[in-house]
């Protein structure tokens, strides 16, 4: 009889580990930094299955917070999860020096690793695009995950450019939310970059053609949920995984795909359901009634 070989996991090593959250950044009603909320959120996502944290990405408002409220993220929530979980701060910025600043402080801090997203906003070419993530490898002594996200920066991380970085020793993963895949399929077969998913809806197909996981902003209201994609994966019942995918694609629409940002819609669930979250910052607004309750409905019948 012919057996189907059981799936392995595509990275036997990821550094950040598989399941990671773009956790929120909670802050008070007054709006200044909850660092005890922090706690008690990285708490429950590290125990109901995300083996790492990024704080201050986009899902985390980094471009509202100070560098003071960067630093003092960090050292929280590594208080408040030890070594149970890789705490990777995200430091980029438009600017190098400043990525370079910021990139120093969160070691210092006590974080794992660097998300650097793609310098925004003034378009630099892709030599400068490379020489900016070269001097901030260089800087520091944490691994680098590069954010690719060019619908919001403006700027690409072409996959020759990344093939050409990952030659860095520093320079160890890629955050990819550049809706190309078969370009994260080129860097995948020439580099040993651990490729993230950074777009809930490819969680898993990423994974199934060689990525490390996922870098999920859906994970900080159905953390147990999409880490059991990839463990059924894993297990080798990949059919069980696309159903657990498929089971969560409304929730990931209602969050992601709906006209809202996903730091707004996560933390209208997580407020909501009465977890540490708060308001978002100006020049975001939360979400209206009508959104929040088209966002529980869709939690509660994947929870059910």
């Amino acid at each position: 009889m012919t057996t189907t070989p059981s799936a392995t996991p595509p990275s036997a090593t990821p550094p950040f580990g598989r399941a990671l959250c773009a956790m929120i950044t909670p802050f008070t009603e007054a709006g200044s930094l909850d660092l005890d909320g922090a706690q008690r959120l990285a708490e429950r996502l590290v125990s109901e299955g995300c083996d790492g944290l990024v704080l201050s990405g986009t899902t985390g408002e980094s471009p509202t917070t100070s560098d003071t409220e960067k630093s003092d993220l960090i050292r929280a929530v590594r208080e408040a999860v030890g070594e149970r979980a890789s705490v990777v701060a995200g430091v980029g910025t438009f600017d190098t020096r400043h990525t370079v600043e910021l990139a120093l402080a969160a070691e210092k801090a006590g974080a794992d690793g660097l998300l650097v997203v793609a310098p925004y906003y003034s378009k630099p070419p892709q030599d400068a695009v490379e020489a900016h993530f070269h001097e901030v490898a260089d800087a520091a002594g944490l691994p680098l995950a590069l954010y690719d996200i060019p619908g919001r920066t403006g700027t690409r991380i072409e996959p020759e450019t990344l093939i050409r970085l990952a030659e860095h020793p520093r320079v160890v993963a890629v955050k990819d939310c550049s809706y190309d895949f078969l370009g994260a399929q080129k860097v995948l077969s020439r580099t040993g970059l651990a490729y993230y998913a950074g777009c809930d809806e490819h969680n898993l197909a990423l994974y199934a053609v060689g990525g490390a996981g996922y870098v999920s902003t859906v994970a900080n209201v159905v953390p147990r949920h999409l880490r059991s994609v990839l463990d059924a994966f894993d297990a080798g019942d990949t059919a069980g995984a696309a159903r657990l995918q498929q089971r969560a694609t409304p929730l990931i629409e209602s969050m992601m795909s709906a006209g809202l940002p996903g730091s707004v819609t996560a933390k209208a669930v997580l407020n909501e359901l009465g977890l540490p979250a708060g308001p978002v910052r100006a020049p975001l607004r939360p979400a209206g009634r009508e959104a929040v309750d088209g966002l529980l409905a869709e939690y509660e019948r994947l929870v059910a």
